[in-house]
């Protein structure tokens, strides 16, 4: 069912954000929202403890290709994440690896890992094109790395990142591999046995169309024997109904990826729109499409885009702090498409996005470029404030800049 046949006139390209429930999941949804309200959580739990204890579970085992009895149920991906690494047991000679496409969330709580253990942090560093570069991870890896934290898909631009080949480098180490497939899940097959990943989160509400506030991980049998001395720390389960909800949107969910004529039309469109500039790095890129104009704010791009009946998302810079912001990127708007969508809705994102470009204010000052970070493009400009930055010799990422260029995120003194 395409995004304008749900009784409206709205085009929907903000999955990412938020996916569309279906009729039969909201309906599920309202039916336990009002079953507790009426009778309890207990009572709730009653009559929900099949699907909350085994049929959910046996769904996202089959949609995550993991075994059987390694998922648990998470508010949401980040919670997850958190509460999982949190627990680890890291000391000063260990390391972490990172990516400059690491959401806040999950770097967050990689910076408290670091602060709590003193272990070190790394940023991996990019090729070129923005690819992660693997001859990189291959040369350095060890086992005084102890954990890596990869994005299969980031928030702020639409790269796939190549989680199975970081797999195979990792896999002969000790080496914990975290993969959060929060934007990847429901758009992209996602399979954690070929991925070889001991920690795979996920949201329930973006592509798969569940409920906000639920989210999912599977943790590996190498990542469980590390927890087991410490335990899981104890975390706010997500409430049954939205567990019974999402339950159905796993049922209803399609094993057909979108087309991804829908994507390149999505790209062709921004690309043909003067002033438009992509945020597109990598050679592989999802149905997640970033952009910004050199006169138009995202934030007004998006309201004058939502008054046309065109649903899109402003991506803020800061939600990829290591990537975005020193690439002068502030905010800029995400688009994307998914199964639900039809060549009609790419359409009429594409006269959208011509008459709102059409009514700007030409007595607006021009915004300072975005040089275009693609494959072909050029290195972005230097950031104004202290983000990753390339060694004198080499190739590795830091956080930090002062006089030891070392590629570590040390811990304080």
């Amino acid at each position: 069912m395409n995004a304008t046949s749900h009784g409206d006139r709205r085009v929907h390209l903000d999955t990412a954000g938020l996916g569309r429930m279906s009729a039969a999941v909201r309906a599920v949804l309202t039916e336990w929202t009002r079953h507790e309200d009426r009778y309890g959580p207990h009572e709730l739990e009653e009559h929900l403890d099949d699907v909350l204890y085994r049929e959910i579970h046996e769904r996202l085992a089959a949609l995550l290709g993991a075994p059987a009895g390694g998922t648990v149920l998470f508010t949401g991906a980040a919670d997850a994440f958190a509460t999982l690494v949190a627990r680890l047991s890291l000391g000063p000679g260990d390391r972490i690896w990172t990516t400059p496409y690491e959401g806040a969330a999950n770097l967050t709580a990689l910076f408290a890992l670091r602060d709590r253990t003193r272990c070190g942090l790394d940023v991996v560093p990019l090729r070129p094109d923005g690819d992660l570069d693997l001859e990189w991870m291959a040369a350095h890896i060890g086992d005084d790395v102890a954990l890596v934290s990869v994005a299969h898909v980031p928030a702020g631009c639409g790269i796939v990142n190549p989680v199975e080949d970081v797999g195979r480098i990792l896999a002969p180490y000790r080496c914990l591999y975290a993969v959060d497939a929060s934007y990847a899940v429901g758009q992209l097959p996602v399979d954690a046995a070929r991925i070889g990943c001991d920690l795979l989160t996920g949201d329930g509400w973006r592509f798969l169309r569940g409920p906000q506030n639920v989210g999912f991980a599977y943790a590996a049998r190498k990542l469980r024997e590390a927890l087991a001395p410490y335990g899981v720390a104890p975390h706010v389960p997500p409430h049954g109904a939205a567990v019974a909800a999402l339950n159905t949107a796993l049922a209803e969910h399609p094993a057909a990826a979108p087309a991804k004529d829908l994507a390149v039309g999505l790209r062709a469109t921004v690309e043909e729109t003067p002033g438009t500039e992509l945020i597109a790095p990598g050679r592989i890129q999802s149905g997640i499409l970033t952009f910004r104009h050199d006169e138009l704010p995202a934030a007004q791009m998006r309201r004058q885009l939502a008054a046309r009946g065109v649903v899109v998302a402003k991506t803020v810079g800061q939600e990829t702090p290591l990537y975005l912001p020193g690439r002068g990127v502030t905010t800029a708007v995400r688009a994307c498409v998914h199964h639900d969508n039809s060549p009609q809705d790419i359409a009429r994102f594409a006269d959208a996005l011509r008459d709102v470009l059409a009514e700007r204010h030409h007595d607006r000052p021009a915004r300072v470029p975005l040089t275009t970070v693609t494959a072909a493009g050029p290195p972005p400009a230097a950031p104004r404030i202290p983000l990753p930055r390339r060694r004198t010799g080499g190739r590795h990422l830091t956080l930090v800049s002062g006089p030891s260029d070392t590629g570590r995120l040390e811990p304080p003194a």
